[in-house]
């Protein structure tokens, strides 16, 4: 949450700086959408790694739904 509203407000900074050309938007867009991709994809490398550790036996079974609960809040896609 705290990521979001971070990425929101330099956005608007952005907006401030630049003005409102094609230009601005297309980098915009294209930096929004890598920021949001690695995101997700190190939410996904962290789940693969708390299942592997519940698997294993490193972390219980409480432990392993704190953790997952956690990162679901931080992603969008889980």
């Amino acid at each position: 949450m705290v990521m979001r509203c971070l990425m929101a407000v330099l956005l608007a900074v952005a907006l401030g700086l630049s003005g409102c050309n094609k230009d601005f938007w297309g980098g915009g867009a294209t930096g929004a959408l890598g920021t949001g991709a690695a995101y997700e994809i190190q939410s996904k490398r962290q789940m693969d790694q708390l299942e592997e550790d519940y698997k294993s036996g490193k972390i219980t079974k409480e432990e392993y739904e704190i953790r997952k609960d956690q990162i679901r809040k931080g992603s969008v896609i889980y």
